[in-house]
């Protein structure tokens, strides 16, 4: 069954999050930030994935 929640481009995400797009680049690379899909040559995120992680963050802030 296909999801229909829509894909974000790597510049949405940054917009959203107010971060530039290169920070999300290294958080790729390196294998941290939130979780992301490669789609042929593209990076996309699920804003389900990007909302756990953000979640994650602020439970480890006190």
């Amino acid at each position: 069954m296909l999801s229909k929640q829509r894909l974000i481009t790597r510049a949405e995400l940054a917009g959203y999050l107010g971060l530039p797009v290169t920070t999300l680049a290294q958080w790729t690379y390196r294998g941290t930030g939130p979780r992301s899909i490669k789609v042929g040559r593209h990076v996309r995120y699920r804003m389900s994935d990007v909302e756990a992680w953000l979640d994650a963050q602020s439970r480890g802030a006190a």
